[in-house]
């Protein structure tokens, strides 16, 4: 089984403001708004959600095919994520682009002004998975990416037989209710946090709990209330797992997601799969940017331990798959 995440490729810019957005704002004059902010620290980071997936699954000892479209400034990520164990033979750089980018301003009461710039992004309809050579014993991710290429992955999965997870999550609100039907047809597993659902039931006009059996597997993320995933007319609570520390929850829903796909493909039962998926999470929490913690399986398996208990399924987690080439 190969695992092959599509998703966002994408760089972070975080700017703080040693200030307050609303001091620099008048209210009466918001028809000619003009504003500059003198931002104290300028970071660029790696990002996107489809690098975000696949550094975790990589983390977690898997080997994931990246598949999405990249700028011209694109190679040292590149290299960093194969550094980690991330396969990119499948992201395409498009010549005369840029990166997806996200500008992120912060002030000091942790109001956000943020810019998006989609770049090659715009491109990744362009892809197709039929380039995978993929088949039924493979697993598709397909998560908040360009809608136009989305909504072309989940119809080649659909079509081929391939089993995949579809999440989209940050795209929702952009999506008709037309287009998640059409993603949801052939999914195996539907993942989002509880707002996303709350937003997608309401644009399909069904309750969330008819939602989250739409598709055979659902996982619905909750915060630091944990997840619910439900399977068929199943459902288990997963607990959160315990961070030394909260610094930033961006990316911690894509870790979230690649510990239970992780769990998933190791044959853990569902209880542990979600419990993998929560602690990959409390790692991402308990960093600045989405792809700078780091543990071996070793570390991973004994926090798992002191936060959830014995279990022997999550010894799995040390014996490597057969991947087929």
């Amino acid at each position: 089984m190969r695992i092959i995440v599509t998703g966002s490729i994408a760089y972070d810019y975080i700017m703080v403001f040693p200030g307050r957005f609303r001091e620099h704002i008048l209210p009466d004059k918001m028809h000619v708004l003009s504003v500059s902010f003198l931002v104290d620290s300028l970071k660029r980071m790696h990002g996107g959600t489809g690098p975000n997936i696949a550094y975790n699954l990589a983390l977690l000892g898997e080997r994931p095919i990246l598949v999405g479209t990249a700028g011209e400034d694109f190679g040292e990520y590149r290299a960093a994520l194969e550094a980690a164990g991330v396969d990119t033979s499948g992201v395409r750089q498009i010549s005369g682009e840029f990166t997806a980018s996200c500008f992120i301003n912060t002030d000091l009461q942790d109001n956000q002004i943020t810019a998006f710039y989609a770049g090659a992004m715009a491109h990744a309809a362009t892809l197709s998975l039929h380039e995978q050579a993929l088949g039924p014993d493979d697993l598709v991710i397909i998560a908040p990416n360009d809608p136009a290429a989305m909504a072309r992955y989940a119809e080649e999965c659909t079509a081929l037989g391939i089993p995949y997870l579809y999440d989209p999550s940050m795209q929702a609100p952009r999506l008709t209710a037309e287009e998640l039907e059409q993603g949801f047809r052939g999914a195996r597993i539907l993942t989002g946090n509880d707002y996303e659902f709350g937003m997608m039931a309401e644009k399909l006009g069904i309750s969330e709990a008819a939602l989250r059996r739409r598709v055979p597997i659902t996982v619905m993320t909750l915060g630091e209330a944990g997840a619910l995933i439900t399977v068929g007319e199943q459902e288990y609570e997963i607990p959160p797992a315990k961070p030394a520390r909260l610094v930033d929850p961006t990316g911690a829903g894509d870790a979230f997601r690649a510990g239970f796909v992780k769990g998933l493909l190791a044959g853990c039962s569902w209880p542990v799969a979600g419990r993998i998926g929560a602690l990959a999470a409390t790692y991402a929490l308990e960093q600045s940017g989405t792809q700078q913690h780091r543990y071996t399986l070793a570390e991973f398996i004994a926090r798992y331990r002191e936060n959830f208990g014995d279990s022997e399924e999550i010894e799995t987690l040390l014996t490597p798959r057969v991947t087929m080439e």
